[in-house]
């Protein structure tokens, strides 16, 4: 059995605590970090602000995203490996792919991989419908939230 579990949430909101104390008790579980997946800083937009803006989804590489997860879905068990992974024995027919980002469940694309929506404060609109290529693959989803005052408090 393969399980595709998200969890997403705001900046400094616990989801790679939640996500490292996983891999320490579940069998044959990788992980793909969003924040692995952030574009070169020269191709990162700036906002009115004159701040490079690190927290839209077009900072992200998401295609290469899905690509990774793509890897996992054909051979967990080889890309596991190809990760320092080990594959126990006793739950080998059991694979676990934990995707742990702050823009998780944002990403679609459009037909024929032309263009990508955000949500959240930068709304694209387009005509037609988006594929959610990652959101169809969860088995669980997971969005962490914190109080506010407590996340300011953990960003300084």
């Amino acid at each position: 059995m393969k399980y595709i579990v998200g969890i997403g949430g705001m900046t400094n909101g616990g989801k790679t605590t939640l996500t490292n104390n996983l891999l320490m008790v579940l069998p044959n579980c990788c992980v793909i970090h969003q924040d692995d997946f952030f574009k070169p800083q020269d191709q990162i937009a700036v906002g009115e602000d004159g701040f490079k803006q690190w927290d839209v989804l077009e900072s992200l590489d998401m295609e290469a995203m899905l690509s990774t997860v793509q890897a996992w879905m054909s051979s967990p068990r080889k890309f596991a490996r190809a990760h320092g992974v080990s594959v126990r024995l006793d739950a080998s027919d059991t694979h676990i792919l934990i995707l742990e980002g702050f823009l998780l469940y944002s990403y679609k694309n459009m037909p024929g991989g032309s263009g990508v929506v955000c949500f959240g404060p930068r709304v694209l609109t387009v005509s037609s419908t988006p594929a959610r290529p990652l959101v169809d693959l969860y088995s669980r989803r997971y969005f962490l939230t914190i109080p506010y005052e407590e996340c300011k408090w953990r960003r300084r």
